[in-house]
């Protein structure tokens, strides 16, 4: 065990492989919110529609793991 982690370029590596899973993450989301037949923000926050947000909840793990199985 060393110190490779806290070398500059490991950590600006991080970073930006960070940056470009929240991006691609963020363009998933976009995408998916556009093909619904409906407002995923206003169901979820003013019809407070439970169900749904379990929905998206498990989209957005399921993206995030896609994501950084990706990345890895």
């Amino acid at each position: 065990m060393g110190f490779e982690m806290l070398k500059p370029g490991a950590m600006l590596a991080s970073l930006a492989f960070a940056l470009i899973g929240v991006a691609v993450f963020w363009l998933c989301f976009l995408i998916i919110d556009k093909i619904t037949p409906y407002d995923l923000w206003g169901e979820i926050v003013e019809k407070q529609n439970v169900a749904l947000a379990l929905v998206v909840a498990a989209m957005s793990l399921g993206i995030c793991i896609i994501v950084a199985a990706a990345i890895h």
